[in-house]
């Protein structure tokens, strides 16, 4: 990731790291999530989690952390528990536009987590990495989603900000590379174009040739740059009939007949 996509996902993680549960039920919950990193991560190298960790504590009644009971909790303390899931062994990474979210947890843990996110509309794949269950979103839809539903807020809109504009950069980027490989097949085939009539004008074939091709030709010498399209409107004539003029004059140069036509 680049410095500014570092900066980003510290700030999310900030902002996350700062919200402070207004149930007690979500404080408990946070703390269950945060607890989570106990032999798979030093809590001691993370002042954030640090901080929110003995603040959560000081608030917590009774202070020990409780084992959370997923399956009879409501959905905002499932939520409080993700966030502080998140904060302690999640990842987040928003490189090349690509977003992707893990949760590395043990082994047995990550089909389990899978199960509860998926039912929760946040549908996850899972693995075993390295001895270590990894919990993944590569969507960036689901994992704005999970993000905005445990309380990401201003740190979230810059990112889908940035996400938005760099879809629209790739968009632009298609578009311009489709125009330009457009210009330049026009390019090749007006100077196919202008060479057979230059042909043809040389050897006398080209005034045998009936009024429209003669026509067709000298638009295409009066303007090289026009579209197929263009030269019809200046004419008079359908596109089709512009485009037959200048296949026949090709094929006369080529292979000295009209083929046919």
């Amino acid at each position: 990731m680049t410095t500014a996509d570092r900066d980003l996902v510290s700030a999310l993680r900030a902002e996350l790291a700062a919200l402070d549960p207004a149930r007690p039920c979500d404080l408990a919950a946070e703390l269950a999530g945060l607890a989570q990193e106990v032999g798979t991560r030093d809590a001691g190298r993370d002042p954030v989690l640090a901080r929110l960790e003995l603040r959560l504590a000081r608030r917590s009644s009774p202070p020990a952390v409780q084992p959370f009971d997923w399956e009879r909790s409501p959905d905002h303390c499932r939520m409080a528990y993700l966030r502080g899931l998140f904060l302690a062994q999640g990842s987040l990474s928003v490189a090349g536009g690509r977003t992707h979210l893990e949760f590395v947890v043990g082994p047995a843990a990550a089909p389990v987590l899978a199960a509860r996110v998926s039912d929760a509309g946040l549908v996850a794949s899972w693995r075993i990495r390295r001895g270590r269950g990894v919990v993944t979103w590569k969507s960036g839809e689901t994992v704005g989603l999970f993000l905005r539903r445990i309380g990401a807020g201003a740190a979230l809109l810059e990112l889908e900000a940035r996400q938005v504009s760099r879809t629209l950069r790739g968009e632009l980027n298609r578009v311009l590379n489709a125009e330009s490989a457009n210009l330049q097949r026009s390019v090749t085939a007006a100077g196919r174009q202008l060479a057979a009539i230059d042909q043809l004008e040389a050897d006398g074939r080209l005034a045998e040739q009936p009024y429209v091709v003669r026509a067709v030709a000298a638009a295409r010498r009066e303007t090289p740059e026009a579209t197929l399209a263009e030269l019809a409107e200046r004419l008079g004539l359908h596109r089709s009939g512009v485009q037959r003029a200048l296949e026949r004059v090709e094929r006369l140069a080529l292979h000295g007949d009209a083929g046919g036509a």
